[in-house]
């Protein structure tokens, strides 16, 4: 028997729960392509934050494949970079968008956070006056293995963090994360600290469109959605947005209770 998609809302994000991780990342980017046409055709223009990595790939791709779009007329930010990476490196970050995205389908305008920037204050202030300029329409994110989002994690996620792009120490879960992913030999060879967007820069997007396939996201999507809302899990903070659509597979929908699932179908 065919996978019926499940729908909820948990507080004010919609959630869907598909049969596998390609499902879900199809949707998510169906979700976004309409809002995308939209922006452009009443603002000349859309102004998007891409998720980077394994988590957004099929999201990614079905937005690659889609016809309708006027690429040359979409803006685009990454999320995090590495401090030290270089670009040529296959785990940057920059790398995967241009290699992904921007490449594919011809973007121009395309920004880039550099982790091996001079003078790395500097260039969180430059990457946030970019972000700043107008507002931007979609943020596509994932959830972290310890509930971070970006690479804010839980020592370091401020709900109201007075910066919009910061240095940070990246805790030992997400550096395994990154090996686990294969981005990384080991431990040893995962830089110890990063640069990203904060969670109100995240928050502030008009939307958000959250993909979070894979068993081994099923802890931070438990947490994120069942648990308090708390930089303890900076993830929780997605639901409380006013127009968040959160898209998982079987594997990590996994943890949830059945009685919150009832309780949060939507239309029941």
């Amino acid at each position: 028997m065919p996978f019926e998609v499940q729908r909820y809302r948990a507080e004010n994000a919609g959630m869907e729960i598909h049969h596998d991780k390609p499902r879900a990342g199809g949707a998510a980017a169906n979700r976004a392509i309409p809002i995308i046409r939209q922006a452009i055709e009443e603002k000349e223009a859309a102004r998007l934050i891409v998720g980077t990595g394994a988590s957004q790939s099929e999201m990614v791709e079905t937005l690659v494949q889609s016809s309708g779009i006027d690429w040359k007329r979409v803006e685009v930010f990454h999320m995090d970079e590495y401090v030290g990476l270089p670009l040529e490196h296959p785990a940057s970050f920059r790398k995967w968008l241009h290699d992904h995205l921007v490449d594919k389908v011809g973007i121009e305008k395309a920004h880039y956070l550099s982790g091996e920037a001079d003078d790395l204050d500097q260039e969180c202030q430059r990457y946030a006056s970019e972000i700043d300029r107008s507002p931007i329409d979609i943020c596509f994110i994932g959830f972290g293995e310890n509930g971070h989002i970006a690479f804010n994690d839980p020592h370091v996620a401020d709900f109201q963090d007075p910066l919009a792009v910061k240095r940070v120490a990246m805790d030992e879960v997400c550096r395994m994360q990154q090996v686990g992913e294969g981005a990384f030999p080991d431990l040893e060879s995962v830089p110890k600290e990063a640069l990203t967007l904060t969670v109100p820069t995240l928050f502030g997007c008009e939307h958000l469109i959250c993909t979070v396939p894979e068993r081994r996201k099923a802890e931070a999507v438990r947490g994120a959605l069942m648990g308090e809302l708390t930089p303890d899990c900076p993830a929780s903070i997605v639901r409380t947005h006013p127009r968040c659509w959160i898209y998982l597979d079987r594997d990590s929908s996994s943890r949830l209770d059945e009685e919150f699932l009832n309780s949060h179908r939507e239309g029941g």
